[in-house]
C-alpha cells in the first residue's frame, strides 16, 4: 500500500472516530442552560397558569368598565315594529253583556328616551319623545298618539340607595383584583421555584450518580489488576464489584426520576417537551437584611387585603342598614310631565298637544310582624360585629405571617454560608478518599462513608438554597415589594391593556 493511500485511510479513520464527538458537540449546541430567573421569566410569560391568571383578571377589568358607564346617560330607542292581531275576542257592550267580535289591526309604535341614574340620591330621571299608530282593518281606519316631550322620575324614599354603596364598594373590588393579580403571578413565581429545585435536585442526583459510576469502574479496574497480583482480597474485590452494580442502578434511577421531573417542569412553564434544557445552581445570592416595620407599610399598601378588609367592613354596614330600612316606612315618589295628543295624521300628534301630568307617592308601613323587624335588625347587628371581628383577627394573622416570614428570611443566611462551606470540605474530602483508596491507603468502607458524606452535604446545599429562594419568593408575594431593586412589584395584563 502505497503512502499516499496509507494518509487517506489514517484520514477516514480519524473521520470515523472524530464523529461521535462531533454528534456530541451539536447536541450539547442545542442544550439551554437555564438560571432560576431565566424559568421564572419563562413562567411568568408563557405558562398556563398565568394564561388563566390574565383571563380571570381580565373579567374583572370589563366588570370595572361596566360600572363606571353603567350611570352615565343612554340613550334608548324601543318600540313595536310591527304588532299584528287578527282573532276573535269579547267586547264588552254598553248595557254590560258580552258580544265576541272580529278584531283585525295592526300597531307600531317607537319611543325614544335619554336615562340617567344619580348615584348619589338614588334617582332615576328620563326624557323622552314617543308615537304610536293603530290601523284598523275592519273600520278601514288609522289613528295616531304620541307624546312629542315628556320627563319624569323615580325616587325611593327611606329605602337605601344601592348606588351610593356600589359606588364604594366597587372601586375597592377593582382593586383588589389587581393586586390579586399581581399576587398570582408571584405565586406562579413560587411554584416554579419548588419545580426548578426539584428539578435541580433530580439532576443533581443523576451527575453524582455518573460521577459514581465512573469513579466505582476505575476503581473496579484497579482492583482487578490488584488481584492478578494477589494484592487484594476476593472479599474487598466483590465489594468493589457490587460498588459497581450499585451505581449502574442509582444512574438508571437517577435517570427516571429526571425524566419525570424534566417533563413536569416543561409542563409548567411551557418550554417544548423536544428541548433540552440544563439547570445552573443559583449561586447569584445578595444576602441583605429587611426592615420589619418596611415590610409591614408595604404589605399594608400592597396587598389585597387592605382593600378587601374596608370592603367587608362597608359591606356589613350596608348590610345593617338595610336590615333598618326594610323593617320600617318605606315609600316611592314618582312624577312625570309633559305633553300629548291624538290626531288621524302622523303629524298631527304635535299640533297643540295637551299637557299630560303624574305624581304617586307609594307607601308601605309594617303595623304588627309579631317581632320580625326587631329580629332581622339584631342579627345584622350580630353579623356586623361578627365581621368587625373577623377583620381584626385576619389582620393582626396577616401583619403575624409578615413578620413571621422577614425573621425566617433573616435566619437563613448562615444556614446558607454554614451548607455551602460543608459542601466544599466534603468535595476536598472525597477526592483526598478517592486517591487514598485506588494508592491502598484506606479501605472501600472508608471510602463509601466519605462518598456518602459528600452526597448529603451536596443535597444539603441544594437543599438550603432552594429553602432561601422560596423564603424570599413567599416574602415577595406577602409584600408584593421587590426588595433587592427596592421597588413595588407590578405586572401588566396584556388582555386588559389592548383594550
Amino acid at each position: 500500500m502505497s503512502r499516499i493511500e496509507i494518509k487517506k485511510l489514517s484520514g477516514i479513520v480519524v473521520c470515523f472516530l472524530m464523529m461521535p464527538l462531533l454528534e456530541l458537540q451539536a447536541q450539547d449546541s442545542s442544550k439551554y442552560s437555564l438560571d432560576l430567573g431565566d424559568v421564572i421569566s419563562l413562567a411568568v410569560e408563557q405558562s398556563p397558569s398565568v394564561k388563566y391568571a390574565q383571563n380571570r383578571n381580565e373579567n374583572y377589568y370589563w366588570r370595572w368598565k361596566n360600572f363606571k358607564t353603567r350611570y352615565r346617560p343612554q340613550l334608548v330607542l324601543s318600540g313595536n315594529l310591527p304588532d299584528y292581531t287578527k282573532s276573535t275576542v269579547g267586547v264588552t257592550q254598553p248595557d254590560g253583556s258580552l258580544a265576541f267580535k272580529q278584531v283585525t289591526n295592526l300597531s307600531t309604535s317607537a319611543r325614544l328616551a335619554l336615562n340617567q341614574s344619580i348615584p348619589l340620591t338614588g334617582t332615576y330621571i328620563y326624557a323622552s319623545t314617543s308615537a304610536y299608530r293603530f290601523q284598523d282593518y275592519n273600520k278601514d281606519e288609522v289613528q295616531f298618539s304620541g307624546s312629542p316631550f315628556s320627563f319624569g322620575f323615580t325616587q325611593p324614599i327611606f329605602s337605601i340607595n344601592w348606588m351610593k354603596w356600589q359606588q364604594k364598594t366597587e372601586p375597592l373590588v377593582y382593586d383588589e383584583a389587581q393586586k390579586d393579580f399581581v399576587e398570582t403571578i408571584e405565586e406562579i413565581s413560587l411554584n416554579t421555584v419548588y419545580r426548578f429545585f426539584r428539578y435541580l435536585m433530580v439532576q443533581t442526583n443523576y451527575k453524582l450518580a455518573e460521577s459514581n459510576l465512573k469513579n466505582s469502574t476505575n476503581n473496579l479496574k484497579i482492583a482487578q489488576t490488584k488481584k492478578e497480583l494477589g494484592k487484594i482480597s476476593d472479599n474487598n474485590f466483590a465489594r468493589n464489584e457490587l460498588a459497581v452494580l450499585n451505581a449502574q442502578k442509582a444512574l438508571n434511577q437517577a435517570s427516571m426520576d429526571l425524566k419525570n421531573a424534566d417533563f413536569e417542569l416543561k409542563s409548567y412553564v411551557g418550554i417544548p417537551q423536544d428541548q433540552i434544557i440544563e439547570l445552573n445552581v443559583p449561586l447569584n445570592i445578595t444576602l441583605f437584611d429587611i426592615d420589619i416595620n418596611k415590610a409591614l407599610a408595604e404589605a399594608k399598601m400592597n396587598r389585597k387585603e387592605g382593600s378587601e378588609y374596608k370592603r367587608r367592613l362597608i359591606v356589613a354596614d350596608r348590610d345593617l342598614l338595610n336590615a333598618k330600612r326594610s323593617t320600617g316606612l318605606s315609600a316611592s315618589l314618582q312624577g312625570s310631565y309633559g305633553l300629548s295628543n291624538s290626531a288621524e295624521t302622523m303629524g298631527g300628534i304635535y299640533d297643540q298637544p295637551e299637557r299630560q301630568q303624574t305624581l304617586k307617592l307609594a307607601l308601605s308601613i309594617p303595623i304588627l310582624d309579631w317581632g320580625q323587624s326587631a329580629s332581622a335588625v339584631k342579627l345584622a347587628e350580630s353579623e356586623r360585629d361578627l365581621v368587625i371581628y373577623d377583620v381584626e383577627k385576619d389582620r393582626e394573622d396577616f401583619e403575624r405571617s409578615v413578620v413571621v416570614q422577614v425573621e425566617q428570611f433573616s435566619l437563613m443566611k448562615d444556614q446558607l454560608m454554614t451548607a455551602n462551606e460543608a459542601d466544599k470540605v466534603s468535595e476536598n474530602g472525597y477526592q483526598i478518599a478517592l486517591k487514598q483508596f485506588q494508592n491502598g491507603e484506606i479501605s472501600i468502607t472508608d471510602l463509601n462513608i466519605s462518598l456518602s458524606e459528600r452526597e448529603n452535604a451536596k443535597r444539603d446545599y441544594i437543599r438550603s438554597l432552594q429553602t432561601y429562594w422560596e423564603a424570599y419568593y413567599k416574602l415577595r408575594i406577602l409584600t408584593l415589594y421587590d426588595f433587592e431593586k427596592n421597588q413595588k412589584i407590578t405586572y401588566i395584563n396584556p388582555l386588559s391593556s389592548n383594550n
